[in-house]
Order: C-alpha cells, then sequence, then structure tokens
C-alpha cells in the first residue's frame, strides 16, 4: 500500500522535520513544497494498520508537525515512467 502525506509544520521548522523524517523506514520519499503545505512524504506499508501506524505513531507525534493530510492510492499506478 502506499499513501501520501501532506504537513504543515511549525514556522521555520521543515528542515527539522525532514531530518526526523529520515528516521521512519516506511518513508519512501520527501518534498519540500511551495503553497499551503510545507511537506510532502511518500509512505509505503504492506497493510492499512502499518499505514495508519506510520501515519498517526511516527509522523503526527513529531514535535514541529502542526498539521497533516493523508492521501491513500489504490489499485496500480496509471501511469508509470
Amino acid at each position: 500500500m502506499k499513501a501520501y502525506v501532506l504537513m504543515n509544520t511549525e514556522l521555520g521548522q521543515e528542515a527539522a522535520v525532514v531530518e526526523s523524517l529520515k528516521q521512519v523506514k516506511e518513508i519512501k520519499s520527501v518534498n519540500a513544497l511551495y503553497g499551503i503545505y510545507d511537506i510532502i512524504a511518500e509512505v509505503e506499508a504492506d497493510s492499512m494498520e502499518k499505514i495508519k501506524e506510520t501515519v498517526f505513531s511516527k509522523i503526527r507525534r513529531l514535535e514541529n508537525v502542526r498539521s497533516t493530510i493523508t492521501l491513500i492510492t489504490y489499485g496500480e499506478p496509471l501511469i508509470r515512467r
């Protein structure tokens, strides 16, 4: 399973959050964003339960994460290059 987690951080704490996210093995990639959200992380796990555990226990509890939105994918990628 795959999910994308959009995050808002405390002002100026984006780099600190990215450093913390590097320690989470289920996170496959992290990008900084311009716009409403500060960071997006790609999360992969074997089950929905593991995705839930990663988001609630390993991402949302980080000190400088203010809020998250989780987008869960389904099916195979529609475009693969």
